[in-house]
This record gives structure tokens, C-alpha cells and sequence, in this order.
């Protein structure tokens, strides 16, 4: 589920759509809290007995969010026995004002681990080249992590070969690699607004609305090819866990396209798929079911050829993505701060 409020779990809007809707896990990140925080007086109570303790913004945020956190794992957390903790992850994400600094991403990860305490928490870290050693480092802590913002294949081959390494640490140092797991989030339906707009430009609209499922398709390949050989059969002998896909950012932009096209064509055997309430019901009425994800990979393959014969940059659309999304969560992030001081300002003058 992508999103999480105080007013879902109150309600009992997240256990009905664990019940009815298969929901297994939940993500959040500032956007999201921002949106709580502005709709209704749900955090109003909490909001004014922590800024009793402390006027900073940030650490008011982080009292309110980690209480929601700890409420949803404890509501997923049967879930998570079940399946043996493969699934039942709630989702918590660093400052994305930290996207470029490991080692302010690597500390605040494991306060949010410490803090929150609970098994079923995935702390999110964006995948920038400075988060990669933040997530190796926090892996070999033995510290469960969802690597977040993931568009490049280049990219999420070098976040599985953080996983790895973090593993093997984790392992040399005589820890136990069973007790840690982790999701590659890859954004998806970004990557066709981006292509998208070029390929209008360059007059290639019969190319428009595949580069994302080619771009994810060409994902699971190389986790197909990562986790298998005698580096992984190594790491799996002593307990290891595979790195899931997550296929994130799965809402239709386009209106022209199919409302479940992120979905059905990113069907697969161990993957995760994060969907806005909108994509949820949408895929529960005329959703179709199969596993697509292997399918089409040679014209995947293909299309990057395409792509690059029509004038579209492929590393440059995903560099922009990157950037873009760090400036947009690091913008959410301020935003929230100031919201936190105006809705204070409104509860103080009630």
C-alpha cells in the first residue's frame, strides 16, 4: 500500500485492506505524512504534547510518523510471521536531504531501526552513489533496508551488489544473514513521463509508453542472474534471503494508457508491487492475473537500441529521474516542516 496515515489505521482502513485487498505491507515517506498531516485534526492531540518536548520541526515529524510506523508493523506483524518474514514490512524513509551524505544516512537508519524496534520495519534509503555504502554499511548491521528511488539499470545493479557485499560482511563478522532482508524499489511509470515527453519531441510517438516495463523487465533479469551461482548459493547456505523488486511509482500517469499497466505487466515469482488505493481498486475490478514479467525480455532489450537510434538518451532520462526525484522528496521534506509549524500555529490558537 502506498501510503499511511493516523485516520487508515484508526478507521481500520488498513486491516480491511489487509483482509480484502491481499495488502501485505505498507510504505511511507514525507509526501505521504504531509498529506495526513494537512487533512483533518487526527495528529492535533499527539502534535501539541510533543511540542511541549521540542520545537524542531524534524524531530516532531519523526515522533508522529513513528508512532503511526510502529502501529502498522504491529498490525502487519501477523503477516510477517506467517510468512516467515518475507512479507508484513512497513516502510519508514530517512531525510531525503541526506540523499547525498552515507554517513548521515547510515546513522539516522539505525536510530530509526533503534527507535521504532520493531523486526518488520524497512528503513528506506535512496539509491544515489553516496546511499549505496549507507545500505551496504546498514546491511552488514544486519539492519533491513527498502533502497528507494531506483531508475537506472546501472544503478540497480549496483544496489544489489551493495546487498551482497553488506551480506558478506555481515557474514565474515559472524552474523546471522537469516535475521536481514531487503526490496530494491525501481521506479516505474516516471520513466514514461520522462521517455515519453523526448520521444514527442523527437517524433517517435509509435515508441511512447514502454521504456518503464522494459526498463523493470531488464530489472528482473539481472536479479534473476544475481541471485543464483556460487556467489549467492554461498550467502543462501548461510541463511540468506534474496533482494526483492519492487516495482514502485505504479499509478498511470497517462490517461491514455491502461489504469493497471504497471501492474499486469510486472507480474512475477518474488516480487512487490506498491499501488495508491486508485491502482488497488482499479487492478480488483478488471485487473488480469499471469506472470508477464519474463515475457517480451529480447524486445526490451530491443527498445534501448530504439531509443538511442531515435535520439533519446536512456542515461540521461534516468540521471534527470534520479535528480529530480531527490529535489522533490527533499522539497516534500521541506514542506512538511513548515507545515508541522502552521498546524501548530492553528492548534495553539484554538
Amino acid at each position: 500500500m502506498d501510503s499511511l496515515s493516523r485516520e487508515m489505521l484508526e478507521t481500520g482502513e488498513l486491516a480491511r485492506l489487509m483482509e480484502e485487498d491481499a495488502v501485505v505491507g505498507v510504505t511511507s515517506n514525507p509526501t505521504i505524512f504531509q498529506k495526513a498531516l494537512a487533512e483533518g485534526d487526527w495528529y492535533d492531540e499527539q502534535l501539541q504534547a510533543v511540542s511541549r518536548e521540542t520545537e524542531d520541526p524534524t524531530e516532531i515529524f519523526l515522533a508522529l510518523a513513528q508512532e503511526d510506523i510502529r502501529d502498522a508493523c504491529d498490525l502487519m506483524a501477523p503477516v510477517w510471521e506467517r510468512t516467515n518474514g518475507v512479507d508484513g514490512y512497513v516502510s519508514l524513509e530517512v531525510d531525503p536531504r541526506l540523499a547525498y551524505d552515507r554517513v548521515a544516512s547510515f546513522e539516522q537508519a539505525m536510530r530509526f531501526h533503534e527507535e521504532v524496534e520493531r523486526k518488520n520495519l524497512y528503513v528506506k534509503i535512496p539509491g544515489t552513489e553516496p546511499g549505496l555504502g549507507a545500505i551496504e554499511d546498514c546491511i552488514a548491521k544486519g539492519r533491513s533496508i527498502n533502497v528507494t528511488l531506483i531508475f537506472s539499470l546501472a544503478r540497480y545493479k549496483a544496489v544489489v551488489e551493495a546487498y551482497l557485499r553488506g551480506l558478506e560482511r555481515l557474514v565474515a563478522a559472524g552474523g546471522d544473514p537469516g535475521s536481514v532482508i531487503s526490496v530494491a524499489s525501481f521506479f516505474v511509470s516516471r520513466v514514461d513521463t520522462e521517455a515519453d515527453r523526448r520521444l514527442e519531441e523527437a517524433g517517435r510517438t509509435d515508441l511512447q509508453g514502454k521504456l518503464a516495463v522494459a526498463n523493470a523487465k531488464l530489472a528482473y533479469e539481472h536479479w534473476q542472474q544475481a541471485f543464483s551461482g556460487d556467489r549467492w548459493a554461498f550467502l543462501e547456505g548461510k541463511g540468506a534471503r534474496n533482494q526483492r523488486c519492487l516495482w514502485a511509482s505504479t499509478s498511470t500517469k497517462n490517461p491514455a494508457y491502461r489504469d493497471v499497466l504497471y501492474v499486469e505487466d510486472l507480474i512475477g515469482p518474488e516480487t512487490v508491487n506498491t499501488m495508491p488505493l486508485e491502482t488497488v481498486r482499479a487492478f480488483q475490478d478488471h485487473g488480469e492475473v499471469r506472470d508477464t514479467l519474463t515475457e517480451g525480455v529480447q524486445e526490451a532489450h530491443a527498445l534501448l537500441d530504439e531509443l538511442a537510434a531515435a535520439g533519446v538518451d536512456y542515461d540521461d532520462v534516468v540521471a534527470t529521474l534520479e535528480d529530480e526525484g531527490v529535489r522533490k522528496f527533499s522539497g516534500s521534506f521541506d514542506e512538511l516542516r513548515a507545515g508541522i509549524t502552521e498546524k501548530l500555529r492553528v492548534v495553539a490558537a484554538r
